[in-house]
This record gives C-alpha cells, structure tokens and sequence, in this order.
C-alpha cells in the first residue's frame, strides 16, 4: 500500500500496521522509497510489517531545503502515530544509515532497537573521513555548500570500482531490485541526494550519545562507499553499539544479511 501522510511518500507491506510491531526501512541515496522485496521477506519471515518512507525530495516526499538528519527523523513522528504502530526496529542502509540511528534518538520509546548496514558517521572536518572512499568527491563538494555540490552533479559519474565484485553478484542476485529502484529515482531529479550528502556533511542535529537503543552496526569490511572506519566511529559514540563487520562484503553486497541479523 503507498499513501501519503505529512508530505510524504509512505509505503506500507500492510492494509493495516496499527498495534503492530514494524520494520522502519531507511533507503539508501538516491532510492524511491518504495518496499524491496528482499527487505519485505525477512520482516514476512520474522513477523514485521514493513513501513518505508521517502525522504524528502525524493520520489512524492515533498522537499526541505536544509533538512538535518534529526529533522528527517521528527519528520517520520506523525507518520508512525497516524499509522498507530506498536514498535518500531529502524533500520537503515547506506545513506539511510544515519536517519535509522536518528529516529532512535527523536523517539526512544518507540524505537526499540536500530540496524544500520554501511552507514557513514557524522562529519569530521578531516582527511580521515574521506578515507577509503573510491570516490568521495561528491561528499568533498557538499562540505562547500549546495551551489558547490550542484556543480559537481554536473559532472558526476558513478564510479564502478565503488563496489567489489561481491556487490555486483548482490545487484544481479537476491538485490537485483536495489539497483531497479536507484534507476527509477532518476526521473525526480538529484534534490533529495544533494540534500542527504548536504546533511552528512554537517551536524546530524543530536549526539550520537543521546542514543539509548541498542544498534547494531553491520558493515562490509571490503566497502569502498563508505569504508569501515566510518562504522567503528559510531561504535564509539554510541552508548549501546555492537559491531557486526563481514570480511568478504562490500557496500551492497553486505545486506545479504538482513535476515540473519533481524
């Protein structure tokens, strides 16, 4: 089911989740938001309903210029309430990351727990950030402003060393529906990934100590996106973190574990 609740676009695995337990999917940038069928089959296979928001400026979500991590996830508030959830396992990947440990912080007596798979760490104004990364221009130019990343998705172009070949057996596999959804994120334009990298490369608008569920920090060690520093800086700051780091995997190619991990 997809509705629309507060400006934005929601995606539901269910008529109705009211009283329910739910998996709070958190899509990576650029992505639509609508429900991946390998995401729905390990909430099927544990009980969960799925519910999956797009973000703003993405796909129906309506766009707010400057939106912090911490504003996306108060942004997410009225949409549980109107659906009446019971509790929420926020989860996020990549891009989504972040916005998954955010709603822990925005709402602690609801979100019960928080999965992130290659999320990045809030923004240090050092090399050290950047490190690893295939390409981090991207990221480099938002540090600059919005003009600054405009600019540089004129000339972006997705570098295929970013994955190892792990991700690209994901894509043609059991995630082969990831890479359809990048692609169908297209048509509504860069707004909502130049707005995500414009919000990692600032303040989150929390501190990753306000955290008190526990998250559980899975992440490829073979990643080139976002490498595995990145999750080793928030098991640092969060109070509650266990990290659950996969050798062989990569930046995709590492959500084969989503069901083992739920």
């Amino acid at each position: 089911m997809r509705t629309t609740i507060a400006g934005l676009d929601v995606h539901i695995s269910a008529a109705d989740v009211a009283g329910r337990d739910v998996l709070l999917w958190h899509h990576g940038s650029p992505q639509t938001g609508a429900i991946l069928p390998p995401v729905r089959a390990a909430a099927d296979a544990r009980g969960l309903a799925v519910v999956s928001v797009a973000r703003p400026a993405y796909a129906g979500s309506s766009r707010i210029p400057g939106r912090s991590v911490a504003d996306v996830a108060e942004g997410l508030r009225p949409v549980l309430e109107r659906l009446g959830v019971a509790s929420v396992v926020s989860v996020g990947a990549s891009g989504g990351g972040p916005h998954a440990i955010a709603c822990a912080a925005a709402m602690p007596g609801l979100v019960r727990r928080v999965v992130t798979f290659a999320s990045p760490a809030p923004f240090i104004d050092d090399d050290a950030w950047f490190a690893g990364m295939q390409a981090p221009e991207a990221l480099r130019a938002a540090t600059q402003g919005e003009d600054a990343r405009r600019r540089f998705a004129e000339i972006d172009e997705f570098d295929p060393a970013s994955f190892v070949d792990a991700d690209y057996a994901a894509l043609d596999g059991d995630w082969v529906s990831l890479g359809a959804d990048v692609a169908a994120s297209e048509p509504f334009g860069i707004d909502g990934l130049v707005d995500d990298d414009l919000a990692f490369a600032r303040p989150w608008g929390f501190a990753l100590a306000e955290v008190m569920a526990s998250v559980l920090l899975v992440q490829g060690e073979r990643d080139r996106v976002i490498p595995p520093q990145h999750a080793r800086m928030l098991a640092a700051g969060l109070p509650h973190a266990r990290l659950d780091l996969h050798p062989d995997d990569g930046h995709v190619s590492v959500l084969r574990h989503l069901g083992a991990v739920l």
